[in-house]
């Protein structure tokens, strides 16, 4: 059964995550949708970062914490999470390995259920402080909801929750036919050429600098009005944050390799902008890199690009292989072989587009929020995770 149950017979549950709108991105799409699934079968409080009570439905209660950053949010989330655990529930959900220790400790203090849905970055991260009081909650934890294959893989030869560990893919928007894909060329001064688009945060693990340098020049020798659009901005308060500033590493990487005609820089854009960046490209380039202490955990970019009718050309790295399938939403390329990459796009860019693009849409309906909701509630009907 994955319908709602009778507000009188709601246990309570928990969800304590930073990862919620107002803020932007993947994680906050997917954790929104994790509220919303969980709000369904629960009496549900969600412990989250300031500002989401407004992008959560009213019958939801929140605790909003008044902080910025990862290290002014975590003690007040803390104490909250000790608080509302003063009172019986049955499950403590973390939404992502940062919120682990704190979904952990909860749960035993109200003998719920303790568990976290974890990202590649959640396990592999080289942060020494990270690694030496994070991961023994991780390991302690009743289950690991895994966001891909290799994310789980990660997970299991780390013993994290024991190895009880269960994948449920995040999900996408299905939006349809889009309109607009003209508007958005011309609201950017785009042109008539073809376009590669890139979504994502400006870190080296998307591999953006090293596509610049090393697969656009022959792109553009091959399709001279070719142009890269590049949707994201600088990563705040990651665990592995660069030293360096990405920004800056992009615009040397564009002037080396002579690119400034061919590279348009839109940076964080809405969502009905982003729906209107899909549909008026041509391709969606996915160039990530596995760096030590960095990993893709998923791919969420690639499953919203096939959704809109984009495929996607990616390196097969991390949990992207879980995210396109060759010759139905794209071509996955064997890691750092750019030479191959750049074929591959060349190859797609002279081709008709049509059969592809209908391919794409139906594998990303495998991937709708509603499946999502149903795997998550019927994964927490069927697992009984053992009790640190």
């Amino acid at each position: 059964m994955t319908g709602e149950t009778p507000t009188a017979a709601r246990p309570r549950a928990i969800l304590v995550t930073r990862n919620l709108p107002p803020l932007r991105g993947g994680m906050e799409r997917l954790n929104w949708h994790v509220a919303i699934a969980l709000s369904r079968r629960f009496d549900l409080l969600v412990i989250g970062p300031r500002g989401c009570s407004g992008h959560l439905p009213p019958g939801i209660r929140v605790r909003e914490i008044p902080a910025q950053g990862a290290a002014g949010f975590l003690p007040r989330a803390a104490a909250a999470a000790w608080s509302a655990s003063s009172e019986p529930a049955e499950l403590v959900l973390a939404g992502s390995g940062l919120t682990a220790p704190l979904a952990y400790l909860a749960g035993r203090r109200s003998g719920a259920r303790s568990m976290a849905y974890v990202h590649g970055l959640d396990l592999v991260t080289r942060h020494p402080v990270y690694r030496m009081l994070w991961m023994p909650f991780l390991r302690r934890l009743g289950l690991a909801i895994a966001n891909s294959a290799n994310t789980a893989s990660i997970a299991r030869g780390l013993a994290v929750a024991g190895g009880n560990i269960a994948v449920v893919h995040p999900g996408t928007r299905l939006p349809g036919d889009v309109p607009g894909g003209g508007d958005f060329r011309r609201r950017f001064a785009l042109g008539e050429g073809p376009l590669l688009l890139s979504v994502g945060r400006l870190t080296e693990r998307k591999g953006i600098v090293e596509f610049i340098e090393r697969c656009l020049p022959a792109i553009v020798a091959a399709h001279p009005g070719a142009r890269l659009v590049l949707v994201g901005d600088n990563a705040q308060d990651a665990l592995n944050r660069s030293t360096t500033d990405p920004r800056a590493r992009l615009d040397a990487a564009i002037t080396r390799a002579g690119m400034g005609a061919h590279v348009a820089i839109l940076g964080p854009c809405d969502d009905a902008t982003l729906s209107q960046a899909y549909a008026g490209c041509d391709l969606h380039v996915f160039p990530v890199r596995s760096i030590p202490g960095d990993v893709e955990g998923f791919g969420m970019v690639a499953i919203e690009a096939a959704a809109h009718g984009l495929p996607t050309v990616a390196f097969a790295a991390g949990g992207v292989p879980d995210a396109v399938k060759p010759g139905t939403s794209g071509v996955l390329v064997a890691e750092e072989d750019y030479q191959g990459f750049a074929r591959e796009v060349c190859t797609l860019l002279a081709g008709d587009p049509t059969p592809l693009r209908a391919s794409a849409k139906v594998f990303a309906t495998s991937f709708s929020w509603e499946r999502f909701d149903r795997q998550l509630l019927d994964l927490l009907d069927t697992r009984e995770p053992a009790r640190a």
